[in-house]
C-alpha cells in the first residue's frame, strides 16, 4: 500500500486573508503555550519534591492548553465514549501533529515517543516538560525501558502509544507493530494492566482534500501548520474511546496488537472514513 504525501500539502489554498488568519491563530496559540509552559514549570517546582512522578496538578495545565487550542484553531472537537478509569495504557492511530492536542484534551495522558523527538527544537522541550517518555527501539535497552514504563504505570500514569510506528493520511490504520505490546504482557503488569484503544478521526474542511489534516511521509511541517491554521471554515476531529481490555486475556503480544488494531480500525470505519481507492 502506497500513497503520495506530496499530493496534499494543505487543507485549502490560502488567500492573503487566510495567511493573516494563520498568523493571528499562530500568535494566540504560541502565546498560550509559552504562558502555560511557564506556569507548568513553576508548579512543577512544587509538585516534583512533594509528589515525584505522580504529577497531580500539572497535567490539568496541559489539558487546558490542548482544549483551548481547538477553540483558537476553529476546529470542532468531539469526544465519543468514556476514557477508562482503570490503570493502564492507551493505544491510538496516528495521523497528524494535531493528535497531540486531540488526545491530551480529553484525558490526562503521557506520550511514549521515539528518542529522536527529545532533540527537536521547541517540541522536544514541550514534550519533556509534559512528562513524555522517550525510548530507543533497541532490544539491548528493553529491560531498562520496561522498568521505566512500570514505574510510570505504578505512579498512576496512563501511557499513550502509537503502535503504527508512523503517521498516516488519516484515511487508514496501518498494522500495529507488536513490539511495544510485550511490555504489557510482562509478569509484573499483565494481571493488572488495562489497555484502551482510541480512534482519532478527522473530517476535512468543506471542499478540501479528505486527507487535509493528515501529516505524514516527507511532508514539511511549516506549510501544513500554516495551511491548517489559516483554513476557514474548519473541519472537525472525533476522539472515540473504545471499551478497555485486559492484557491477561491475550496469549501474546501479536494477539494483543491485532485486537487493539481491529478496534481502532472499526472506529475509523464507523466514523465514515475509508481509504480512497486512488490513494490506497
Amino acid at each position: 500500500m502506497t500513497w503520495d504525501a506530496k499530493a496534499v500539502s494543505a487543507p485549502v489554498s490560502l488567500t492573503w486573508i487566510g495567511y493573516l488568519r494563520a498568523g493571528l491563530r499562530a500568535a494566540l496559540l504560541a502565546g498560550l503555550i509559552v504562558l502555560c509552559l511557564g506556569i507548568l514549570l513553576l508548579v512543577r517546582l512544587i509538585e516534583r519534591p512533594l509528589f515525584g512522578d505522580r504529577r497531580p496538578m500539572t497535567p490539568y495545565i496541559t489539558q487546558f492548553v490542548c482544549r483551548s487550542a481547538f477553540l483558537i484553531m476553529g476546529i470542532r472537537y468531539r469526544v465519543k465514549g468514556q476514557p477508562m478509569a482503570q490503570p493502564g495504557a492507551v493505544v491510538a492511530n496516528h495521523s497528524s501533529w494535531l493528535d497531540i492536542f486531540a488526545l491530551n484534551a480529553a484525558k490526562r495522558i503521557y506520550f511514549v515517543s521515539k528518542s529522536e523527538v527529545a532533540g527537536w527544537a521547541g517540541i522536544g522541550r514541550l514534550a519533556k516538560a509534559t512528562g513524555t517518555i522517550f525510548i530507543n527501539r533497541d532490544r539491548r535497552e528493553a529491560k531498562s525501558q520496561l522498568a521505566i514504563l512500570q514505574a510510570r504505570l505504578a505512579a498512576g500514569h496512563k501511557l499513550l502509544f502509537f503502535p503504527e510506528g508512523t503517521s498516516t493520511d488519516g484515511r487508514r490504520v496501518l498494522a500495529f507493530k507488536p513490539t511495544l505490546f510485550a511490555a504489557f504482557l510482562s509478569d509484573s503488569l499483565r494481571d493488572t494492566l488495562w489497555i484502551q484503544p482510541v480512534t482519532v478521526a478527522y473530517s476535512a474542511p468543506p471542499g478540501a482534500d479528505p486527507r487535509a489534516y493528515g501529516w505524514w511521509g516527507g511532508m514539511d511541517l511549516a506549510p501544513h501548520l500554516i495551511a491548517t491554521l489559516g483554513a476557514s471554515p474548519q473541519g472537525a476531529v472525533d476522539v472515540i474511546y473504545h471499551p478497555p481490555i485486559q492484557a491477561r486475556d491475550y496469549p501474546d503480544r501479536k494477539a494483543l496488537a491485532a485486537a487493539t488494531e481491529a478496534m481502532v480500525r472499526k472506529g475509523l470505519e464507523e466514523a465514515g472514513i475509508w481509504p480512497d481507492e486512488e490513494t490506497a
